[in-house]
This record gives structure tokens, C-alpha cells and sequence, in this order.
């Protein structure tokens, strides 16, 4: 089973990346110039990058541009280095800044213009307030996970929303990864503050009263603690995305033994766009069409474990059946995001670690 990884390292310490990243600028600077003549284009992304090979080779049969990819840990780490190095860009574009880093981007002047032309089904997944700046591409959504069978097994049943993770019912049964330390638990931090609102810091204490236990990342919560990640654990629920589920299908079964809670779900979505002051925006523009288009699209599920924009992209045949996206995801205004998300990761820290 493979399911992609997102780690988030601290926020708490862009400061301490600042010289180093100040020497990746001029280091950046030089690579955006070796573009000049156009034929290749230097992209910066996540680390959960996986495009196939011969995806990127019909881009350059295509338009006769060469992409070089440069990975750059997670969406945090991505955005904040983009942030520092603004004045100096690391490259001609970027993929994979999401909704919960989005804003950051955009007020921070890191992106230039581009209104690409979208699929219809790609209009609501705009950045509100970043529209002809971030190009949506992607999107998935992180949720509760239960194991079914384990439940059925014990002969108890299994939760259905976010209330009943503070049940006693369920004490020691739910692992998730931390807000401060990967993409999904932060997403989940989210999700509950969408929910709870002001209450959000009640709720967690709840959480950890009631023995929820945080993992550092989504590896060692979902294929360490799960009880059905393969890893021999022995807590039944945890934070994972609506499409894990197809992935627990038993080799001759026809079902999953998992459940996404999809009434528990965040919606990350991740964007492109072009780099202010690129040696290369034309490139880029082009590259964004063209992750756009089919063959883009439909790479998508089975390499980034992502759900294509496009909504006339067919799904693999698993996940039409087993991972239906949720239909109300649970949302944050970017605003209230940008404005909180600092403070919200402290407020969480002192809870969980207390």
C-alpha cells in the first residue's frame, strides 16, 4: 500500500531558515537563468512530487520545454522559502502551495498573473482573494478514518462524526498526525476549528482527554498505530484522507474494511502559478495548461493519490466505488487562516503537549 506522505515542519522557525534560504535565492537565481533560452523550465514543489516520467515527456514533445523539478520539503516549507527568496526567485513556477498556505503566497507578492483558462468543475476551487494568481490542480480530502472489520470484530460500533471521538466509548482508540509537523494534521487542526469554532481549543482537550494520541506524521499514525495500516496497531481510528479506504481492499475481497468519515473532512487543495520576476513565465503558463489537460489530469489519482480538478476525468475504478469526496467539506476562510494560523499552531501545541 502507498499512499502519499505530507510532512510539515514547524512554523515556528522560518527565522532560522532566513540565511540559509538567502544563499538559496542566489543559488535559485542562477538556475532560473540557465532558462534563457526558453527550452527549459525550472518548477519548485513538494516533496510528494511524483509525475510520471513520460507525463512530463509528452509536455516537452509537446512545446519543446524541458522541466526540471526541484522538491522542497512540504507545503509550509515550500511557501516560506518562497516567501524569503521573493526577491531572488528559486525558480520559473511552483506546484503544490495549498489553501492552508495559499494567502501567505499571494499577500506576500511571491506570484505573478495568470488567469488560466479552467474546467468548469475547476471554478470553485479558486483561492478566494488569489484568483489570477494560483491555478487549482488538485485536491483531496483529509478525513476520520475508521476499520470497519475491527469494530465489527469487537462487536461495537464504529463512531460517525467528530463528537464522538470524545466519547469515552472510544478512549484510546484515535491516533492523528500533528498540526505542527505534517500537512494533514493541520489540515484535521482545521477541520475542527471549522467545526467548533471558538470552542476548537475545548474540543481538543477533550481529545486528549479522552487518550487521543499525535504522531509526528501521517506514516507512523497510519501505517504504525492503525490497526489496519499494516503495521500491527491497535487504534481503530485514524486521521488519514476519503481515499485511503480503497487501498484496504483484501487481496480476493471486494471491499474495503475501512471508512472515510466524509462528515469530518477538510478539503486541501493544491495550486500552481508562476514566480514573480521568472526567467521563464511563458514556460510556466504553458506548464499550467498543461497540467490542466487530460493526460495531466488523469496521472493524477493513481500517482499523487490526488483527485484531478477536471470532474470529466474518470476516476480509477476503485475509487469511483470507495472513495466519494465529501460532499460539505468543512472549510476556513483564507482571511481568518492567514490571520490565525500562527497562533492557532501555538494554541494547539500547548494542548497536546501539556
Amino acid at each position: 500500500m502507498r499512499i502519499r506522505v505530507r510532512s510539515l515542519s514547524t512554523l515556528l522557525t522560518v527565522g532560522a531558515l532566513t540565511a540559509t534560504l538567502a544563499a538559496c535565492g542566489s543559488s535559485g537565481s542562477s538556475d532560473a537563468g540557465a532558462t534563457e533560452d526558453r527550452t527549459t523550465l525550472t518548477v519548485v514543489t513538494h516533496d510528494s512530487w511524483a509525475v510520471p516520467d513520460d507525463v512530463l515527456a509528452a509536455f516537452t514533445e509537446q512545446s519543446g520545454i524541458t522541466v526540471k523539478v526541484q522538491p522542497q520539503g512540504d507545503a509550509g516549507q515550500l511557501t516560506n522559502k518562497l516567501v524569503l527568496t521573493k526577491d531572488s526567485p528559486l525558480a520559473d513556477g511552483v506546484y503544490g502551495i495549498d489553501n492552508t498556505f495559499g494567502s501567505r503566497a499571494v499577500d506576500e507578492g511571491v506570484l505573478a498573473a495568470y488567469d488560466a483558462d479552467l474546467p468548469a468543475s475547476a471554478e470553485q476551487l479558486r483561492l478566494p482573494g488569489g484568483e489570477d494568481r494560483l491555478t487549482p490542480v488538485d485536491y483531496s480530502d483529509v478525513c476520520v478514518n475508521v476499520d470497519d472489520s475491527w469494530f465489527e470484530k469487537e462487536g461495537k460500533q464504529p463512531p460517525t462524526d467528530l463528537d464522538d471521538l470524545t466519547d469515552p466509548a472510544y478512549e484510546g482508540l484515535f491516533v492523528t498526525p500533528g498540526a505542527t509537523t505534517s500537512s494533514p494534521g493541520l489540515a484535521f487542526l482545521l477541520a475542527t476549528v471549522a467545526a467548533k469554532g471558538a470552542d476548537w481549543p475545548d474540543y481538543w482537550q477533550a481529545l486528549v482527554d479522552n487518550g487521543a494520541k499525535v504522531t509526528s506524521g501521517w506514516s507512523d499514525a497510519y501505517e504504525v498505530d492503525f490497526t489496519a495500516g499494516g503495521g500491527g496497531g491497535d487504534r481503530p481510528i485514524v486521521l488519514s484522507y476519503s481515499s485511503s479506504p480503497p487501498f484496504t481492499v483484501p487481496e480476493g475481497g471486494t471491499e474495503p474494511t475501512t471508512s472515510a468519515l466524509l462528515d469530518t473532512c477538510f478539503r486541501q487543495v493544491e495550486y500552481a502559478g508562476v514566480l514573480a520576476g521568472a526567467e521563464n513565465p511563458e514556460g510556466m503558463q504553458e506548464f499550467i495548461d498543461f497540467m490542466l489537460g487530460r493526460e495531466f489530469q488523469q496521472a493524477l489519482p493513481d500517482t499523487m493519490y490526488v483527485y484531478p480538478v477536471d470532474a470529466d476525468v474518470a476516476l480509477p475504478e476503485a475509487w469511483a466505488e470507495f472513495a466519494p469526496a465529501a460532499e460539505e467539506p468543512l472549510a476556513v476562510e483564507p482571511a481568518d487562516l492567514d490571520a490565525n494560523r500562527e497562533k492557532w499552531l501555538r494554541e494547539w501545541r500547548d494542548i497536546v503537549t501539556q
